[in-house]
């Protein structure tokens, strides 16, 4: 393995600690009724490295497809489907439900970064940014989907420099959060193992 690899390597493993703090710390603070996008982990051997899916609620499901079939402009029954599926794992379902989301409300700027989150979890890395990028221009300093451009440029598209550049901006928008607490590190770990990229 060149050095760079075994840098990369360690880097990948401190940012599986690292999302593993962050997820418990969003669902924590969630208001009713929200829910903001996990953070992506970074890809191991060409496959993602989503968090541990929970078993799909069966029962809840079929009460959300009722209000959905009941009520047909009902985009945040639709965004807890596809936080069902998502939590189970089921990202091309959970990008369905979001999907159809974001068509009656596309200014929700939390079911929309947790569609580019199941993008990136569904190997649509291209997709994943571009929906982040949709993010941003809802909200420019959404503390969340900042720091998943971030994990998704580093570990789908292997651009530290652009990683560095999405931390580096959470980081001067909300330096106290935990978000930007993570952003710290990550960029402390990066600035460790590629002294040289900053310059």
């Amino acid at each position: 393995m060149k050095s760079e690899s075994v840098a990369y390597a360690l880097a990948g493993v401190f940012f599986g600690l690292m999302v593993g703090w962050i997820i418990g710390s969003q669902q924590a603070s969630l208001a009713p009724g929200a829910r903001v996008a996990q953070t992506a982990q970074p890809p191991s051997g060409g496959s993602t490295n989503a968090p541990a899916p929970a078993v799909l609620d069966e029962t809840k499901v079929k009460a959300l497809r009722t209000v959905v079939e009941g009520d047909p402009k009902n985009a945040e029954a639709r965004a807890q489907l596809g936080n069902l599926y998502y939590d189970s794992g089921r990202y091309a379902d959970a990008i369905k439900w979001y999907e159809e989301s974001l068509a009656i409300n596309p200014k929700d700027v939390d079911v929309s970064t947790d569609l580019g989150v199941s993008y990136y979890y569904n190997n649509q890395t291209d997709h994943a940014l571009a929906q982040l990028e949709k993010s941003l221009s809802l909200n420019p300093s959404h503390t969340k989907t900042l720091l998943n451009i971030g994990v998704v440029r580093a570990f789908g598209k292997q651009d530290l420099k652009g990683a560095s550049d999405a931390w580096k901006r959470l980081v001067e928008i909300a330096p106290e959060s935990p978000e930007g607490q993570a952003a710290k590190q990550a960029l402390g770990s990066i600035a460790t193992s590629h002294p040289n990229l900053g310059q």
